[in-house]
């Protein structure tokens, strides 16, 4: 299919075959060819000038119109031998500093030359593509506070992760990148069915979705209280067949009558050829409303079959909630995070991490006072990540000039067992069976 990428469109089908991080140029017709590397002689031999200061930047030191750059494109001459006239028609390139020339070089090569790099995706790769170009996506979710998430919540093969993120999947997709095919992951997720649109991109193999269930939001209620059954599904499947049933009866009589009609509507006195067409019509259109019959039983056929993988992959997630040992549990969601968060920790073993991002700060103040109201929490953390870029080149190691402002707020913690009906204080005699000998002496002085 036809890609557009960076105002270039192009063909992968020559792509296929070739590894990655192989460079290609972009060719007449949008096909790819692998780039020949070609030593560049035009750059070690410039001159060079000691300062900028007086370059004036009044739009006349080219003297290429754009109407010729075109000319030359029409023509077929590559892209680098357009920086190449590029650089000979500029009348301040050789007033520039050395560093002002590689800049202006570096600049036009990205304008004119068509050359693409393919890499293997990766959560690095993919989490700054969305954070640069579609963070709303993605909850405005910064590459580094992912990195910190994955760090907080321990994530690693083998272990039993629940994962509810409204992030396009992305979260989802770097939770399987580090758990490398090992382990199991309950993707909670609202509405009708999880969205993996960004795990799609990592090209996970199919070994990696067979330990993924996904369990919906709207269940995890009746799940902790004990009410929860999928029977409402075969229900629907039986109401399926019904209607199936039905329309084919349906199909039937009218089968019959279509086939009667004919019968008594034809006139006594008819030609053998019109009597001929008569009859082919007839079976043409008995052939055609056959074909629809089977074409529907198909559907429905492979709507109870869809049905019934859905219930049984429930019931497989729903399975591994009520043992209520998971490892770790990760939520980056549009939705406030308290009810989330209270809810789905049921289902994490005591002594395991939880991490929490919010884009901004209220909802996690809301959400660790909650937690330390109920208990059953400890290490309890509420941080920022703060991030800047630099610039690591020779001679010219610096801070880039902008920086993000926030990437939003990670809350973390690790569950411990919540007692349930802990002692009263002013008892002193729970107090003293509670507490270790060595400990008496000491609470028993100090007031409540």
């Amino acid at each position: 299919r036809k890609i557009t990428f960076e105002k270039q469109w192009f063909y992968l089908d020559n792509a296929i075959g070739h590894v990655y991080g192989t460079t290609f140029e972009v060719t007449s017709g949008g096909n790819l060819q692998p780039k020949q590397e070609v030593e560049e002689t035009t750059t070690e031999t410039k001159e060079a000038g000691t300062d900028n200061r007086n370059i004036v930047d009044d739009g006349k030191s080219q003297k290429l119109t754009h109407d010729d750059i075109k000319a030359l494109k029409d023509k077929g001459i590559k892209g680098q031998e357009i920086v190449q006239q590029l650089i000979e028609n500029s009348t301040t390139f050789r007033d520039k500093t050395e560093f002002a020339q590689d800049k202006y070089i570096k600049k036009k090569k990205k304008k004119y030359e068509a050359v693409i790099t393919i890499v293997k995706p990766s959560t690095r790769i993919l989490s700054t593509m969305y954070y640069a170009r579609e963070p709303g996506k993605i909850n405005h979710l910064r590459y580094d506070t992912l990195a910190q998430m994955l760090t907080l919540g321990n994530v690693h093969a083998g272990s039993k992760m629940i994962v509810m993120e409204t992030c396009a999947g992305l979260v989802l997709g770097a939770v399987m990148e580090r758990m490398g095919g090992y382990g199991s992951i309950i993707q909670m997720y609202p509405g009708g069915g999880p969205v993996r649109a960004a795990t799609s991109c990592f090209g996970f193999p199919k070994p990696f979705f067979d330990n993924l269930h996904e369990f919906p939001l709207s269940k995890v209620q009746s799940l902790l209280s004990g009410t929860f059954t999928t029977e409402t599904l075969p229900e629907e499947n039986a109401v399926v067949e019904e209607e199936s049933n039905g329309l084919s009866e349906e199909k039937q009589s009218s089968l019959q009558e279509a086939e009667e009609e004919p019968a008594t509507e034809t006139p006594m006195e008819i030609n053998p050829t019109e009597e001929q067409d008569t009859m082919d019509m007839n079976a043409e259109d008995v052939e055609f409303k056959e074909n629809k019959e089977k074409e529907n039983k198909e559907n429905v056929r492979e709507k109870q079959i869809k049905q019934w993988e859905r219930r049984k992959k429930l019931k497989e997630a729903a399975a591994l909630l009520r043992e209520k040992n998971a490892d770790g549990l990760i939520v980056a969601s549009k939705f406030h995070p308290t009810p989330l968060l209270l809810s789905l920790l049921e289902f994490v073993a005591p002594s395991r991490p939880f991490v929490v991002y919010c884009q901004y700060k209220e909802p996690l103040l809301e959400c660790y006072t909650k937690l330390r109201e109920r208990g059953g929490v400890i290490n309890l953390k509420l941080s920022e990540t703060w991030l800047r870029n630099y610039q690591v080149l020779p001679d010219r190691s610096h801070p880039k000039l902008t920086m993000s402002g926030g990437g939003g707020y990670l809350l973390s913690g690790i569950t411990v067992v919540l007692e349930k009906g802990k002692p009263d204080c002013s008892n002193s005699e729970a107090l003293k069976m509670e507490e270790p000998s060595s400990k008496r002496c000491k609470l028993q002085d100090l007031p409540c």
